[in-house]
């Protein structure tokens, strides 16, 4: 996924700006009680994957987050209250068990069963 070009990212900040403009001025509009906006490097090999989330997370003091990596996620956020930014690379392990478990999408149908009558 590539970045916001400078016209899409003031067009972003803009949105925000509108979003909590918004909220401020009608109480009566829900809001969740927290939200997490996520920034993906451009997709590279994973050491170059890695290399960017290193780099983002140097700009903004974070660290990159252990938990995370079990899933094949390398990522680093930090949080601005209930408000979080993070930047999170998919390694390819596991793009390709995601690709692989996709494989099978339409196979199964729930609610039906092929064993009656074998």
């Amino acid at each position: 996924m590539a970045y916001a070009d400078h016209d899409q990212r003031r067009r972003l900040i803009a949105g925000l700006r509108s979003l909590v403009t918004l909220l401020e001025t009608r109480p009566e509009v829900p809001t969740p009680a927290f939200t997490t906006l996520t920034v993906f490097p451009p997709r590279g090999t994973d050491d170059a994957m890695r290399a960017e989330v290193d780099r983002i997370a140097a700009l903004l003091g974070m660290k990159i987050e252990t938990r995370s990596l079990d899933h094949g996620h390398y990522c680093a956020g930090r949080d601005f209250g209930p408000v979080r930014y993070e930047v999170a690379a998919i390694l390819s392990g596991a793009r390709a068990q995601h690709d692989a478990w996709r494989s099978y999408a339409g196979s199964v149908t729930p609610g039906s069963d092929t064993s009656k009558g074998m």
